[in-house]
C-alpha cells in the first residue's frame, strides 16, 4: 500500500461504514475496522514486578533489528509505582525520541519506546496484527520490572503512531487512562471501551498530514463520543514543539 497516499488521504471515524467508504480498494483496513471487538485489543497488564528495574534508557531486548528501549527514570522505586507512557514513533523510526523519555524521566514518568514491525504500525500495512502481538510482549517485559501506576498509563505518538496511539487507545480504554496524538492523521478504532483522558497537538501549517483533513475533523467526533479531549493547534509544521510535549506531560503527570 502507498504509505504517502494513506497519511494524506485517511482520516478514519472508527465507523465501519465510513471506514469502509473511506477505504475502498484497501480491503485489509477495511476489514479490521469491521472485525469487531476482539480487534487491536491488549491483554498485558499492570502487576507486580517479578525482576528489579534498571534505571536510564536501555534496550528492551525483545527482538533483532526492530526492537526498542525502555526508560526508567532516576529516583523510582518500586514501593512508589511510576507513570508510564507507550509512546509510538512515526513513520521515519524512533530517532530523536530519547529526548522525549529524558524529558519524561524529569517528571518521573517512564517510557516504552517500541519499534513497529513493519516500516510504519501495522494498521496502515493492511490491519491490525503483528504490532499488537508485539506491543503486547512489551508491556508484558515493562511491567515484570516496572512497578507501573494504572491509574497514569498512556498511549501516545508522533504522525503515524498519534493516529496508531489513537487506533489502539479507545478499544484499550480500560488499560490506558490517557492517550497523546502528536500531529495523527486518521484515527479506526474497531471497538471503543472506557473513557481514557485524550490530548491532541497539531500544527497549523502542516504539509504531511494537513489540520483540516485530520484533527481538526477528528477531535469534534471525540467530544461527539463523549471523551474529555485537551486539543492544541500551533503555528508551525510536522512536529512535536518541545512546550507543548511538556505540557502534555504535565497533563498525564497530574490528571
Amino acid at each position: 500500500m502507498d504509505q504517502h497516499i494513506t497519511r494524506r488521504r485517511f482520516v478514519g471515524l472508527g465507523l465501519a461504514g465510513a471506514a469502509a467508504t473511506a477505504l475502498s480498494g484497501r480491503p485489509g483496513l477495511a476489514r479490521a475496522a469491521e472485525e469487531g471487538s476482539s480487534v487491536a485489543r491488549l491483554r498485558a497488564r499492570p502487576g507486580k514486578p517479578t525482576r528489579p528495574a534498571e534505571i536510564g534508557q536501555h534496550n528492551l531486548g525483545l527482538a533483532k533489528g526492530r526492537d526498542g528501549i525502555l526508560s526508567v527514570p532516576p529516583g523510582y522505586k518500586p514501593e512508589s509505582p511510576a507513570p508510564l507512557i507507550l509512546m509510538l514513533h512515526g513513520a521515519l523510526g524512533r530517532g530523536g525520541l530519547e529526548v522525549y523519555c529524558e524529558d519524561a524521566a524529569k517528571s518521573g514518568i517512564a517510557v516504552a519506546v517500541p519499534d513497529s514491525r513493519g516500516r510504519t504500525w501495522d494498521l496502515m500495512l493492511g490491519g491490525y496484527g503483528p504490532d499488537i502481538d508485539f506491543l503486547d510482549r512489551v508491556l508484558e517485559h515493562t511491567f515484570a520490572s516496572v512497578a507501573v501506576d494504572p491509574r497514569h498509563l498512556a498511549v501516545a505518538g508522533f504522525s503515524d503512531g498519534g493516529s496508531y496511539a489513537l487506533s489502539i487507545g479507545l478499544p484499550n480504554g480500560d488499560l490506558f487512562t490517557h492517550v497523546i496524538a502528536h500531529s495523527p492523521g486518521y484515527m479506526m478504532p474497531p471497538s471503543r471501551k472506557g473513557k481514557p483522558a485524550i490530548f491532541v497537538t497539531h500544527g497549523t501549517a502542516d504539509n504531511i498530514l494537513a489540520i483540516d483533513n485530520s484533527s481538526r475533523r477528528m477531535v469534534p467526533q471525540l467530544k461527539q463520543w463523549g471523551y474529555d479531549v485537551q486539543y492544541k493547534e500551533f503555528s508551525g509544521g510536522h512536529s512535536m514543539p518541545k512546550e507543548l510535549v511538556a505540557e502534555s506531560l504535565r497533563w498525564f503527570a497530574g490528571g
